[in-house]
C-alpha cells in the first residue's frame, strides 16, 4: 500500500508549485530544497544572503539585495491599518519571514515554509499580518498530519489530523467548531477521505460532568449541519478503536473509526500529539495552517530535511485544493 505521504509527494510531483523557503541559511532547509528540486516536487527559492551555496536547481533570493520595490507597495498595502511609512517598508521587506510571505500575497510564490529557526509564534505572525485570513474564514488554526507506523496493531500506516495542536491556546465552543470544520476540509484536500470526526474530551457521551466537557458538547451542536460525519464527546479510546468505540459509544458513526481528531484545547492538543509521535512512533508533520488567504506552514525547531520535503508536498497540495 503507498504511504499518505508517498501519495502527497506523487501529487505535488505532478505540477510542481513554486514554493519559497525563508530560512535558507539552515543546512537542513538547504538540503530539502535539493532534494525536492531533484525529485520534481517543487521549483523553490531559498532566501539567503548573497554567495551562499544554493543546492543545484534552487533559486537563492537575498532579501538584502532584491529589488523589492513592488513588495513594498503589497507591505504597505497589507499593513495599512497600522499607517507605516515606506521607510519603515523597506526595512521590513529585507526580513526574510517577512519577504518571503509578500511574495506569496504578490503571486510570485505559491507558497512559503518557515520555523526550522524562527518560532511558531513568529512564522504565524508573520503570515497573519502579510497574507492575512482567507475570506469568510472565522480563524486561523493549525493541525499535523499524523500517519501511524507501518507496524501499528490497530491502523498501520494509516493518516490522522490532529487539530488545533499548535495554535488557539483555549477555543471556545464557536472556535471550537471552526477549527473541527476547517481540519475535515483539509482531510478531503490533503487525503483524500471522507472525514470522520471526534470532538474529544475526558468525557464520552456523558460519562463525566464539567465545564470542559460542555465546551465540547456546545460545539457538537454548532455542527449539526455539517457535511460531515462528526460525534462527541468521546475519549480517544473510543474514537480510535473499533472494540472501545462500540463499548462507549454504539450507534455513533465516528467511535472507533475517527481520522479527524480535534482536541478541546492547545495543552491536550500539543502532548497528544506528542505523545503519538515520541512514544508512538507516529510521524508527524506540521503545524500545517488553516484558514489563511495563501498557504503558508510552519516547521518544528527540530524538524529533518525529511520533514521539510514532507510540507513542501503537503503545501502544494493546499494550492492545488485551492485551484
Amino acid at each position: 500500500m503507498t504511504s499518505p505521504l508517498a501519495t502527497l509527494r506523487d501529487r505535488a510531483r505532478a505540477t510542481p508549485r513554486h514554493i519559497v523557503l525563508a530560512e535558507g541559511t539552515d543546512p537542513r532547509v538547504r538540503e530539502a530544497a535539493g532534494r525536492a528540486v531533484a525529485e520534481g516536487l517543487a521549483r523553490v527559492t531559498i532566501l539567503a544572503p548573497e554567495g551562499t551555496e544554493a543546492p543545484e536547481g534552487v533559486t537563492l533570493r537575498d532579501p538584502a539585495t532584491a529589488d523589492t520595490e513592488a513588495l513594498i507597495d503589497v507591505w504597505m498595502t497589507a499593513r495599512a491599518r497600522r499607517h507605516p511609512t515606506r521607510d519603515d517598508a523597506e526595512v521590513a521587506v529585507r526580513d526574510p519571514l517577512n519577504h518571503a510571505a509578500l511574495m506569496v500575497r504578490a503571486g510570485l510564490a505559491c507558497g512559503t515554509i518557515a520555523g526550522a529557526v524562527a518560532t511558531t509564534s513568529e512564522t504565524v505572525r508573520t503570515a497573519l499580518q502579510v497574507i492575512g485570513t482567507a475570506p469568510g474564514a472565522p480563524l486561523v488554526s493549525s493541525f499535523f498530519l499524523m500517519v501511524l507506523p507501518d507496524s501499528h496493531p490497530k491502523r498501520p500506516g494509516a493518516p490522522m489530523i490532529f487539530a488545533d495542536c499548535g495554535l488557539v491556546i483555549d477555543p471556545d465552543p464557536e472556535q471550537l467548531a471552526a477549527i473541527a470544520r476547517q481540519s475535515a476540509a483539509s482531510a478531503r484536500a490533503l487525503l483524500g477521505v471522507e472525514p470522520k470526526v471526534a470532538m474529544l474530551s475526558f468525557s464520552t457521551k456523558g460519562s463525566a460532568h464539567h465545564m470542559a466537557v460542555n465546551k465540547v458538547v456546545q460545539a457538537l451542536d454548532l455542527l449539526s449541519d455539517a457535511p460531515f460525519d462528526v460525534d462527541g464527546e468521546l475519549q480517544f479510546d473510543a474514537a480510535f478503536d473499533a472494540g472501545v468505540g462500540a463499548s462507549k459509544a454504539p450507534g455513533s458513526p465516528v467511535a472507533g473509526q475517527a481520522n479527524v481528531l480535534i482536541f478541546p484545547d492547545l495543552d491536550a492538543g500539543n502532548i497528544g500529539y506528542k505523545i503519538a509521535q515520541r512514544i508512538g512512533g507516529a510521524t508527524a508533520i506540521g503545524p500545517v495552517l488553516q484558514g489563511l488567504a495563501k498557504p503558508a506552514n510552519d516547521l518544528s525547531r527540530g524538524c529533518t530535511a525529511d520533514d521539510i520535503i514532507d510540507m513542501i508536498a503537503v503545501t502544494s497540495a493546499q494550492v492545488e485544493a485551492r485551484e
